[in-house]
């Protein structure tokens, strides 16, 4: 790869390497999705080499999933399970389908253009941010609609 104009090759800044791994539990939703630009999306947002599996499920996986691991007893829209944030992120983002579908309907938006918010929402929580205080919740939205708007998309919280 050539250094980027007027950069000395020492100087250059390495983009993140991804290895993804991408799974449909309903295979309609691959043409929709498909894998490239699923990697861009995810890849937008790191900040760190890392290892990824991202998973579109139907309503009953994500509900089970919440119901097991948040303790909540309905489908919601993206799951993150962080395993490791250092030296290689380690994670497994879960998105279910239907919600997420329902959720773009609603607000009017592409499901394409609802998904790679999804995966950056999820992909910025893999790495350690979090909006359960207000501050925090900021700084995160910020970061949200900065990377969505690099990635050609409107700003999710109509900024």
């Amino acid at each position: 790869m050539k250094p980027p104009r007027g950069a000395n090759a020492a100087h250059a800044v390495s983009a993140p390497q991804l290895t993804l791994s991408l799974q449909f539990a309903d295979p309609r939703h691959r043409a929709l999705l498909p894998r490239h630009r699923v990697a861009r999306w995810v890849r937008a947002a790191l900040q760190a080499d890392a290892w990824i599996t991202v998973r579109f499920v139907d309503a009953e996986e994500g509900r089970a999933l919440n119901r097991a691991y948040r303790g909540k007893d309905y489908a919601t829209n993206v799951l993150t399970f962080d395993y490791q944030r250092r030296p290689v992120v380690q994670a497994d983002l879960v998105l279910c389908a239907p919600v997420l579908e329902a959720e773009a309907k609603a607000a009017g938006i592409a499901v394409q253009a609802h998904c790679a918010h999804l995966l950056v929402h999820g992909t910025l929580h893999a790495q350690g941010y979090d909006h359960r205080r207000a501050r925090d919740a900021k700084v995160m939205e910020a970061r949200e609609s900065e990377l969505l708007a690099a990635l050609g998309f409107a700003d999710p919280y109509g900024r």
